[in-house]
Formats: structure tokens, C-alpha cells, sequence
């Protein structure tokens, strides 16, 4: 992680759970004093007591250390709100059905936003019962398009790209609504279907 648990993080999370300072530590088995120490500055949690602490405060202990709760809105998982999260290091790409809090890395990411930009036109064709995506996009080491997805209302499919590779990619049309490009300089883009 990029950061470690703040005293404001745990004094807002108690709060949140109705929990004394006294009623949190003694759910550690540390003393009140400790929890004030934590929730004004002077002392920091040890590590090993980071995943108790984050159970206590009912929180993952990545929400722990970011400070941020991450409340689930979209209890129905409506996969149009799919959200995307690229690593900067390995480039990996994590998709979350919604609001989440991902790391990778050592570090703390956030959601891809789409961007509007007549540079990276996505075609779509129809081909058979198929969707045939490409970009007119360069795909060298330094400049490429890193993945295609098409998103529907039941899931979504991903097709991850390389550089040097070819910008194409066959999607099954079921349901889709939306297919999404990740540039790997310029962001995420986006088109309905």
C-alpha cells in the first residue's frame, strides 16, 4: 500500500460503528489510551493488528488503509456500471461490478473514467452474430490500446491486447450495450452499441 491507516480514518470508522474507544480496545486487547494515541497521531497501530482492527470496524483492511469506505449502491450488481482498474507497474486489469477499493502493486487504484476524444474511434461491425471491434490506433511499445471489452447487462467479455500486436477483437453480441478501450496514454473510451 501507498499509505497507512490514518487516526482520522479510525476515529470517523468507530464513530460510524457506535464504539467507545474503551469498546474498541478491549475488542484488541490494547488499552483506551492506545486507541487515543492511534485517533490523535501520536502512535500508529501495529501490523499485526491491522486485520483485527479492520474486522472491529467491520472494513476490509484495504478500505483500512485508504481512509475510504467503499458502500456497496449497486446491490443489484447491474454490470452496466462495471468499473475498470488499470496497474501503472504490471498493467494488470482488474473489472469490478462496481465501487471498490483495489490495489495492485503496492499501490491504491483508482477507477478508470471514460474519456471523450475523436482520436480513438472504436468501429464496431456486424459480423455473423459476432461484433468485429477495431481502432485505427498505434500499437507500438511505447503508444497501444491494452484491452477491448464489450459490457452487457449479464457480464463482460475482455480481450487483452499487446503492443505490436494487432487493435481487433470478436465479441458474441448477446445482450451487449457498451464496448470500452483502454489506451494505455490517453485512458478509457467508450461506445454504445
Amino acid at each position: 500500500m501507498n499509505s497507512y491507516v490514518t487516526g482520522a480514518a479510525i476515529r470517523g470508522l468507530r464513530e460510524k460503528k457506535k464504539l467507545t474507544q474503551e469498546q474498541l480496545a478491549k475488542r484488541l486487547c490494547v488499552s483506551g489510551k492506545t486507541v487515543s494515541k492511534w485517533e490523535t497521531g501520536r502512535g500508529l497501530p501495529d501490523i499485526a493488528l491491522l486485520e483485527p482492527l479492520a474486522n472491529a470496524l467491520g472494513v476490509s483492511v484495504p478500505e483500512l488503509l485508504s481512509g475510504e469506505i467503499v458502500e456497496n449502491r449497486n446491490r443489484s450488481a447491474n454490470m452496466l456500471r462495471a468499473r475498470f482498474y488499470v496497474c501503472p507497474v504490471c498493467g494488470n486489469v482488474i473489472h469490478a461490478a462496481g465501487e471498490a477499493a483495489v490495489s495492485c502493486c503496492g499501490v491504491t487504484l483508482p477507477p478508470l473514467e471514460a474519456e471523450e476524444d475523436d482520436e480513438h474511434r472504436i468501429s464496431v461491425q456486424v459480423v455473423e452474430d459476432e461484433y468485429y471491434v477495431t481502432l485505427d490506433h498505434p500499437m507500438s511499445k511505447s503508444h497501444y490500446i491494452s484491452f477491448l471489452t464489450a459490457v452487457s447487462d449479464q457480464g463482460l467479455q475482455l480481450v487483452k491486447l499487446y503492443p505490436e500486436g494487432g487493435c481487433e477483437a470478436r465479441f458474441k453480441m448477446s445482450r451487449v450495450r457498451r464496448i470500452c478501450a483502454f489506451c494505455n496514454r490517453h485512458g478509457l473510451f467508450t461506445a454504445e452499441v
